[in-house]
């Protein structure tokens, strides 16, 4: 396997006619934030725009996005933005790229672009969209895409089979093969196997699942599980997903309506996508089955089923609020909730603390871990072989996953016959040129993680996070002193003020004298030293005592006066 992991990879060379670069901007060693450009004579088209979500070392951080950069001066260049599908890792982030440009055309399914719409209204932005469905094929700048049937945990999602002069590429997007699905709608195999014989010079995979072994589970296995469930549970029923898992959704209403309970969507996100999903006939809502969350009091406990949003630990949904005591619902002894959902890598944690938070205030929670109420959306290894041996491409590039998927990927593809020289192992910002059927990495570009925080986009830094992990985990010492620079003496302090510390402030009455000494020393032996080395002076001191006596590496902020 090729990798492309060397952080001293060169600029790559301008790109000549003809050929066709590929740059993933996301979603390699990560599960998340996925985007990819591909460029060939002077236009671009971009492939998903999703957001990462933020993990416990990334402390007031909202949303991490792709790293536009690369883009930004290039935007008119820019033919379009094709959406596989509706998940938030493959769409959040396209409001933050329209408020860049707000005309650049949006390319994907009715339920994808609805979902889009529906979250850029809320950024005020209205966008150009263009529909497309399975087996259309259409021409944009020098790019002809032909999108093809998906089957995923979200309805109407494609994979993109992208011809150019350089070469041909298949995207797949999100997808597994789901042999029943329950809207129907397979991965169409059959669309596979003539773009194979066409000829793929670049398969671009999902590779979530690619070190799972065999099949993943149908999607109607967890029906069962979930009337099951719900026959025997004799008070409330919460349930927490995905705001956008249509599919699961539809289980849930299926298993109340069995019941006889009625449901209530909770949430924003969940209830904007459930409208949005009923209106357009993916969801099936059974007549009289929605109560309005304002009315739920008025509902007997065995009676009431509660989708809600917040599976993943997210600290403003809804579950993690009544795990916390301070959402309308409140959670009690007898009731049941139940995680409808995975758990995505680095959050593990935060679900862990919601189910700890569930359970003290006499929950019964059920998860994957303890009952069959979750299948993946992504294929697993057994299914990527057959699509690695109907499509036989001449060179593979495994996408959306950690560094672990992209390896166990990376290896199918080799066992299938793809000659290990052209199976490349990317990072975010590496560069991959296509061209006459063969794929060479040829540079890499800048691409670090974009970080919202509330109205801020990209002014948090990576400097920024490390302060906030230091000041939550260490502490915080302020150290004020004001020296005579003529004299060479301590005029007033050292005063010192800590946060974060169990100790008394009177702990670093010990340092106060070594701070002293050290700067007299420091002014004596050279006047001419600025304000700034003074203070670096008192942060070596105060840094050496604190880890030494205390055994903490604090936020120092030294502050030195001149008298």
């Amino acid at each position: 396997m090729t990798e492309a992991a060397d952080p001293a990879l060169r600029t790559p060379p301008a790109l000549e006619d003809g050929t066709l670069r590929i740059v993933p901007l996301g979603g390699l060693g990560e599960i998340g934030r996925n985007m990819t450009v591909f460029e060939i004579n002077g236009k671009l088209l971009i492939v998903d725009c999703g957001v990462l979500f933020p993990e416990e070392n990334q402390p007031g951080v909202d949303l991490i996005l792709p790293d536009f950069s690369y883009i930004e001066d290039r935007l008119d260049d820019v033919v379009g933005v094709v959406l596989t599908h509706g998940h938030e890792d493959h769409i959040g982030a396209v409001p933050y790229l329209l408020r860049l440009k707000q005309d650049i055309p949006l390319i994907g399914s009715q339920l994808t672009l609805a979902l889009v719409e529906a979250k850029l209204q809320e950024h005020r932005i209205k966008p150009f969209s263009f529909t497309v469905t399975e087996g259309q094929v259409e021409q944009f700048g020098p790019f002809e895409c032909e999108f093809v049937a998906v089957n995923h945990s979200i309805p109407d999602a494609l994979a993109v089979f992208i011809r150019t002069e350089g070469g041909t590429v298949l995207h797949t997007g999100d997808f597994k093969m789901d042999q029943l699905p329950l809207d129907g709608r397979i991965t169409d195999l059959r669309a596979f196997a003539r773009l194979g014989q066409e000829g793929v010079d670049l398969y671009m995979a999902d590779s979530t699942n690619a070190d799972v072994p065999g099949f993943t589970t149908a999607e109607r296995e967890i029906g069962p599980v979930l009337e099951a469930l719900f026959g025997k549970v004799k008070k409330r029923i919460i349930v927490a997903s995905f705001s956008s898992h249509i599919h699961r959704v539809q289980q849930v209403l299926d298993a109340a309506a069995v019941h006889d309970r009625k449901v209530c969507f909770v949430g924003r996100s969940m209830v904007r996508n459930m409208a949005i999903a009923e209106k357009l006939g993916y969801l099936h809502v059974p007549e009289g089955i929605l109560v309005d969350l304002k009315n739920v009091d008025e509902m007997p406990d065995d009676r009431l089923v509660l989708m809600s949003t917040g599976s993943q630990g997210e600290p403003m949904a809804a579950l993690s609020r009544m795990a916390n005591g301070d959402h309308r619902i409140r959670v009690g002894r007898g009731d049941t909730v139940i995680l409808a959902s995975s758990l995505i890598p680095g959050n593990e944690n935060a679900v862990f603390r919601v189910i700890n938070g569930l359970m003290k205030l006499g929950a019964d929670v059920v998860h994957k871990g303890n009952a069959k109420i979750h299948v993946s959306g992504h294929a697993s290894a057994g299914e990527l072989l057959y699509t690695y041996n109907i499509l036989k491409p001449r060179n593979a590039m495994p996408v959306h996953g950690e560094t672990r998927h992209l390896i166990a990927n990376g290896k199918l593809a080799e066992a299938t016959g793809v000659p290990a020289e052209n199976v490349i192992l990317a990072d975010d910002g590496t560069v991959v040129d296509l061209r006459e059927g063969k794929a060479l990495v040829v540079g890499a570009v800048d691409c670090g993680f974009v970080y919202v925080d509330g109205s801020s986009v990209g002014e948090i830094t990576d400097t920024d996070i490390k302060d906030r992990v230091i000041l939550g985990e260490e502490g915080f010492i302020s150290v004020i002193t004001v020296v005579n620079r003529s004299t060479g003496t301590i005029v007033s302090g050292p005063e010192i003020h800590a946060r974060g510390f169990a100790e008394e402030d009177t702990v670093f009455d010990e340092i106060k004298p070594k701070i002293s000494a050290a700067l007299e020393e420091a002014v004596k032996s050279n006047k001419d030293h600025t304000t700034y080395q003074l203070q670096q002076v008192v942060r070596r001191v105060v840094g050496t005592w604190v880890n030494r006596r205390l055994r903490r590496r604090p936020m120092i902020v030294p502050v030195v006066l001149e008298a």
